[in-house]
C-alpha cells in the first residue's frame, strides 16, 4: 500500500477527528506510526501523499487504536509536552491470558484494581524486558481498595544496566478462568510497557508476538488497543479534548463464547 491513494484510503477509513492543528486516526494493527525502515508507516505514506504530519506519540505496530498526529510543528511541540509531563490520559483496552480466579484471591488472579511498577531496561537483540528477575517480582497490597501492586524488592533492580522507571495501572472489567478484559492506563510511556508488564506478571496480552507466540502464529491479532486521549487542545482556548477510538471488528473474539459483544460494549460505557 503506497503513493496518494493507499493513504487516502486509510485516512478516510481511520479517521476520529480532525481540526486546523490535529489529525487522530483509529490505526488498524499492522501499520507503524512512523520510523520504519524496510516497510511503509503513517508518516511516511501521508508524506509521499503530499501531506506533512508529525506524530505526537507513538503505538507500536501491532497495536490498534487512537494516533494523534500534529499537522505543524508549533502545534507538535505543546502536545509533546504534554506527554512528557504525563499530564495526558492515556486509556487502553487489552484481553489478555488470566491464569488463575478472577476476584484476586488466589496469587495467579487477576485483582479488581492493580498497579504494576516495574523498571524496564533494554536486554539482548534490543527487547525490552523488566530491569530485575522474573522470580524476585512481589505482589503486595496497594492503596487502592481491592488493589494489588507488582514491583521489585529494594535491591531488586539490575544494578549494571540502565534502567527506566514505569508504572502502569489496570481496572478489571471481566475475566474468568481464561481471560480477562482490562482498561489499562500506561502512567509512564515506556516502549512495550503494557506488554512487557502484564506478561511478566504472568498475563500475556493475547495474540502478542512477543510473548503469546502459539497464539500469534495461528494469526490471532494482538489484542491491546489504544482507547481513549485526553489532552489541552491550546488552539481551543486549552480546553480539554477527549477522543475515544472504538476498538476493530474482531477484537472481542477471544470472549465470544463466554462474553457477547454487546456485553462488551456495555462494559465499556461504564467506564
Amino acid at each position: 500500500m503506497d503513493g496518494s491513494h493507499g493513504w487516502d484510503e486509510v485516512r478516510a477509513a481511520s479517521l476520529l477527528f480532525e481540526d486546523e492543528a490535529i489529525l487522530a486516526l483509529n490505526k488498524p494493527p499492522g501499520i507503524s506510526v512512523m520510523g520504519e525502515r524496510h516497510e511503509t508507516d503513517l508518516v511516511r505514506m501521508a508524506g509521499e501523499a503530499g501531506e506533512r504530519l508529525y506524530p505526537v506519540h507513538r503505538i507500536d505496530k501491532v497495536t490498534s487504536g487512537l494516533v494523534l498526529l500534529a499537522k505543524e510543528v508549533r502545534f507538535h511541540s505543546g502536545l509533546t509536552r504534554q506527554f512528557n509531563k504525563q499530564t495526558v490520559e492515556k486509556g487502553y483496552l487489552v484481553v489478555t491470558r488470566a491464569s488463575g480466579p478472577p476476584d484476586g484471591s488466589g496469587q495467579d488472579g487477576l485483582p479488581e484494581r492493580g498497579t504494576i511498577e516495574l523498571p524496564l531496561s533494554v536486554g539482548r537483540k534490543n527487547r525490552v524486558r523488566v530491569a530485575g528477575r522474573r522470580e524476585d517480582i512481589t505482589r503486595g497490597a496497594d492503596r487502592s481498595p481491592a488493589g494489588v501492586r507488582w514491583s521489585l524488592p529494594p535491591g531488586g533492580e539490575f544494578a549494571d544496566k540502565r534502567s527506566y522507571p514505569s508504572t502502569t495501572t489496570f481496572v478489571r472489567l471481566w475475566a474468568d478462568e481464561r481471560n480477562a478484559l482490562l482498561a489499562v492506563r500506561p502512567v509512564t510511556g515506556r516502549r512495550h510497557q503494557i506488554r512487557v508488564h502484564l506478561a511478566w506478571i504472568g498475563h500475556p496480552i493475547e495474540g502478542d508476538p512477543l510473548f503469546d507466540r502459539a497464539s500469534a502464529d495461528r494469526g490471532v491479532s494482538t489484542r491491546l488497543h489504544s482507547w481513549r486521549l485526553a489532552f489541552d487542545a491550546a488552539w481551543a482556548g486549552d480546553a480539554r479534548m477527549r477522543l475515544v477510538a472504538p476498538p476493530p471488528p474482531g477484537f472481542f473474539d477471544p470472549l465470544r463464547e463466554r462474553l457477547s459483544g454487546a456485553a462488551a460494549e456495555e462494559l465499556l460505557a461504564r467506564v
